[in-house]
């Protein structure tokens, strides 16, 4: 693909360092996880990351998370330059967001027992839910949540944990995380359709000026239209998140 040059002024401001510093969130598998052979991160934000350092061109340095809201802190606090995370307003403080590259469901898990069959009976008194503490859909469902109880957990993994456990009466979480528990072993459900959508975007610090968010912006454009990110997601076998819109 065409490759406008980037300026040196604009190279400094997005990676000061002179490497490109990216946190990445291992937290959510639809974007990012380990290879399994070498045990490095790969997945779409890490393509996405390799693909802006060479635009930049400057080396590419990933530090890794195993829960959205650190790999937050890490660019808020100006300890990475870049990062993956999904768009919300409580996290809009200290960072700039570019419009999202890839949308993902949010859904319920509940148990086959629960007599609870869709997901407007969820927000109910005397019902917990887990989330994992500070994810996406941990900072949606306590804006709307109005009478069930939020209980938050290190992690999805945990979250999942405590509904098989009796702790909650649901668990959220993204889908295809939620269906692929499902399917592990009997005895929860995954209730039809979703409670919100969560939006995957690029962020950096908002002190790296204009001119540094609009290229990064730019950038997430031009990867969706280009076909980069459909064809990320083909080639780690990702099912169910779809790219999103033009921003």
């Amino acid at each position: 693909m065409t490759q406008q040059p980037v300026s040196p002024a604009l190279v400094s401001a997005l990676a000061p360092e002179g490497v490109l510093r990216v946190s990445i969130n291992l937290g959510n598998p639809i974007l990012a996880g380990r290879d399994r052979a070498s045990g490095e991160p790969a997945g779409v934000s890490v393509d996405l990351a390799r693909e802006f350092g060479r635009r930049l061109g400057v080396p590419v340095e990933l530090t890794t998370y195993d829960r959205a809201a650190l790999s937050v802190e890490a660019v808020r606090a100006d300890r990475a330059d870049i990062g993956f995370f999904a768009v919300d307003p409580a996290r809009g403080e200290g960072l700039r967001f570019t419009a999202p590259y890839v949308l993902i469901e949010g859904g319920y898990l509940v148990s086959d027992a629960s007599p609870v069959t869709g997901n407007g009976e969820v927000d109910r008194a005397e019902t917990r839910i887990s989330v994992g503490s500070g994810s996406a859909y941990d900072l949606f469902l306590t804006r709307e949540i109005r009478d069930a109880e939020i209980v938050r957990f290190p992690g999805a993994g945990p979250a999942l944990a405590a509904l098989r456990s009796g702790e909650v009466e649901v668990a959220a979480g993204i889908r295809q995380l939620l269906e692929a528990e499902a399917a592990r072993a009997p005895g929860v459900r995954v209730l039809p359709g979703r409670f919100m959508v969560i939006q995957q975007a690029m962020g950096t610090p908002a002190g790296r000026g204009q001119a540094a968010q609009d290229l990064l912006a730019g950038f997430v454009e031009e990867m969706k239209a280009a076909g980069f990110v459909a064809e990320a997601l083909k080639r780690h076998g990702i099912e169910g998140a779809t790219v999103a819109p033009a921003g």
